[in-house]
């Protein structure tokens, strides 16, 4: 008897555990699903409390992108950035004794490589970046640099002013033409 007792004793635990595991898969494929039991995901944010609430941070939070995605143009293609062409002019004019290292004229940077100006001992480093279409101190930021780290910003402050003031002459010159 005692052969019988411990084949159903184990009978009953092969029955426990797969159970188990259907209840734990039925779950599991209702957590993926768009409907559980009998309600779609709209139904049952229209019975909670707030749905708008829930509905916008379920629509924030939900991930729709594939891989394809990357392959898509999804940009504006009447989005474009503007520099001033005087202000970009002037700083390849000013910073003329640096070698230029990179410039992109669709973001506005030029990187400059170290230089000594004409009479001076120290070499420099600059980064320029044009980032507005007006003509205006404030679409004007450079970034100067000396081997030993940052340059005063009185040096700065004077590299600014000469690439405005021959953005400036530049720009009445162009208009006597």
């Amino acid at each position: 008897m005692t052969g019988e007792t411990g084949a159903r004793d184990e009978r009953r635990t092969g029955c426990v555990i797969r159970g188990a595991v259907a209840l734990a898969a039925v779950g599991l494929l209702a957590s993926c699903g768009g409907t559980f039991l009998g309600q779609t995901s709209e139904e049952r944010i229209a019975n909670q409390s707030n749905p708008a609430t829930i509905a916008r941070d379920a629509r924030r939070n939900s991930n729709t992108s594939s891989l394809f995605d990357l392959f898509q143009n999804t940009d504006d293609a009447n989005t474009t950035i503007e520099v001033n062409k005087y202000l970009w002019a002037a700083s390849l004019d000013v910073l003329s004794f640096m070698p230029v290292q990179n410039a992109d004229p669709f973001s506005g940077i030029i990187q400059f490589g170290y230089g000594a100006p004409p009479g001076g001992g120290q070499a420099y480093q600059a980064t320029v970046y044009v980032r507005d279409p007006a003509l205006d101190a404030r679409s004007l930021n450079v970034a100067l640099r000396t081997r030993s780290g940052t340059a005063p910003r009185e040096t700065q402050r004077a590299i600014e002013d000469a690439i405005l003031t021959r953005a400036r002459q530049l720009r009445i010159q162009d208009s006597r033409l």
